[in-house]
């Protein structure tokens, strides 16, 4: 049996549309915020050692990190939405994957936490997380205006991870998109994903997701 612990608008959204896209069999189970520190609840955290979402249970399994699931849950289904060494967008899946979390996901998170410390003013450590967040948006722009989907002409997993930071974090970390069309086209084109509309449905039900 596979269990999602989803705590509510959070990056383990992405794991229940993984799910979807994969045709999973899965339980979910929701989980919402503390109202007053924003934080996942003690139930949650103890789910798993580091105690921060994503965690899924799969049969004796307990398992957490964002990357981690999308492998393992993508090796259960014989690699669907994955890529291969044979395959020649390999690489450019590959760093997409990783981008995500490694890079892009940072750098909203510094961004957000200097800008409450600092209050919003123009600090030096603001200047430089804001570049870096800036230098992401445009990286992924540019890449959606080269093609379609972020590993090349095919959806994939790589896609699933770089829509959290183009959309839900930024309920956190706001970005205007103006200046990104090809992000803007790229997200109208997702959001018009079965699976994915299932998925966000389920995971945040009276969330608006942000798609624009």
């Amino acid at each position: 049996m596979l269990i999602v612990h989803h705590l509510g608008i959070s990056q383990s959204d992405r794991i229940v549309w993984l799910c979807e896209e994969l045709g999973l069999d899965f339980e979910l189970r929701r989980y919402d915020r503390d109202p007053v520190t924003k934080l996942a609840p003690p139930e949650y955290r103890a789910l798993h050692r580091f105690g921060t979402a994503p965690v899924i249970q799969h049969d004796d399994l307990t398992l957490g990190e964002t990357g981690a699931i999308f492998e393992y849950l993508i090796a259960i289904r014989d690699g669907r939405l994955g890529r291969s060494l044979r395959d020649a967008d390999f690489a450019d899946y590959l760093y997409w994957l990783h981008f995500g979390n490694g890079s892009f996901v940072p750098a909203g998170v510094n961004t957000m936490i200097v800008r409450t410390i600092s209050g919003g003013s123009g600090d030096h450590t603001l200047g430089i997380f804001g570049d870096r967040l800036r230098r992401a948006y445009e990286s992924a722009d540019e890449r959606l205006g080269e093609t379609p989907y972020f590993a090349g002409t095919e959806f994939s997993a790589a896609d699933i991870m770089m829509v959290f930071p183009l959309t839900t974090m930024r309920a956190f970390a706001p970005v205007d998109l103006a200046p990104y069309p090809n992000i803007r086209a790229y997200l109208g084109r997702i959001g018009q994903r079965p699976a994915f509309r299932r998925a966000m449905a389920k995971a945040d039900p009276g969330f608006e997701v942000h798609l624009t």
